[in-house]
C-alpha cells in the first residue's frame, strides 16, 4: 500500500485530496495545526479508513514539527510515496509590502516556501531508496512568470520562489524516479473547497469563463493523476486548474 503525507489534509482542498487518496486505496498521514475538534469529526467520518489513516499535529513553520510528521509517517507505514504540500498560510486582508510586519512576512515565506524545503529534505532520501516518489506543491496562476501581485507581495514572492524550488527538485531527483510538479488552483472559495464537481455542475458562476465554480475535487483529481506511476513524464511542470479565470488580475479590481 502506497503512502501519502498531506499537509493540512483535514480541511478545504486538503480534505478532498485526502479523500481521493483514501478512496484509491492509499494510506495517508494528515498533518494538522491545531483543530482537534475537526480532526475528531473526521475520524468518525472516515472511520472505514481507520487502518489507512493517521493524524499528526504540527506547525509547518516549525522544523521540529515537520520532522515529527515524517517520523510518524515512517514509523507507522514504513514508506512515503507522495508528499502533497497542501498547507500554505495566506492573509486575506489587502496589504501593501510596507504594511507587513516581520511576523506576517516570515509566516508566509516559511509556510509557503521554507516548509517545502524542510519536508523535501527529509522525504526525498526515502523516495530515493524506493526509486519512486511524487512531490506536489501549490502555486497560483502564472506564478512561473513571476508576476507582481497587488496586496499579495509576501505570498506571491514565496510561491514564485516555490516554482524554482519545484523545478529544481524535478531536475535533481529525476534519476531516482521522483517527480515534482506544481498545481495552481483557481479562485476556489469557501465551501467549494470541499465539494464534488457533480454538486456544482449546474451552478452558474459569472466570474469563471467555463461557467461553473471550481471545487476541491477538481484539484484532487489533478493531483491523483500527477501521482500515477505512468505520469512520470510530467515533472517540473506548473499546471493551472482555474477554469480560465485570471486570478491575479481579477484580484486587482
Amino acid at each position: 500500500m502506497k503512502h501519502a503525507v498531506i499537509t493540512a489534509g483535514y480541511k478545504g482542498l486538503g480534505k478532498k485530496v485526502t479523500e481521493q487518496f483514501l478512496e484509491a486505496g492509499c494510506s495517508v498521514t494528515v498533518n494538522y495545526r491545531s483543530d482537534r475538534t475537526r480532526v475528531a469529526e473526521l475520524k468518525k467520518e472516515w472511520s472505514v479508513y481507520e487502518n489507512q489513516l493517521q493524524f499528526v499535529q504540527g506547525d509547518i513553520t516549525r522544523k521540529e514539527d515537520i520532522q515529527n510528521s515524517v517520523d510518524q509517517a515512517m514509523n507507522r507505514f514504513g514508506r512515503i510515496d507522495y508528499l502533497i504540500n497542501n498547507a500554505g498560510p495566506y492573509i486575506a486582508e489587502k496589504k501593501k509590502l510596507v504594511d507587513y510586519d516581520d511576523k506576517e512576512w516570515y509566516e508566509l515565506v516559511d509556510g509557503n516556501l521554507s516548509s517545502v524545503f524542510q519536508f523535501a529534505r527529509l522525504v526525498v532520501p526515502v523516495m530515493r531508496e524506493q526509486r519512486f516518489g511524487r512531490i506536489i506543491t501549490y502555486g497560483f496562476q502564472d506564478a512561473e512568470q513571476a508576476p507582481g501581485w497587488l496586496y499579495r507581495s509576501a505570498y506571491g514572492a514565496a510561491k514564485v520562489g516555490l516554482v524554482s524550488l519545484t523545478k529544481s527538485i524535478a531536475i535533481e531527483e529525476a534519476e531516482y524516479g521522483i517527480t515534482a510538479n506544481m498545481i495552481c488552483p483557481g479562485d476556489i472559495a469557501g465551501d467549494m473547497k470541499e465539494m464534488d464537481i457533480s454538486a456544482v455542475r449546474d451552478r452558474d458562476d459569472g466570474m469563471t469563463p467555463i461557467g461553473r465554480p471550481g471545487t476541491g475535487q477538481d484539484i484532487a483529481r489533478l493531483i491523483e493523476f500527477l501521482c500515477e506511476d505512468d505520469s512520470d513524464m510530467i515533472t517540473g511542470s506548473v499546471i493551472s486548474a482555474s477554469g480560465g479565470i485570471d486570478v491575479v488580475n481579477r484580484r486587482r479590481k
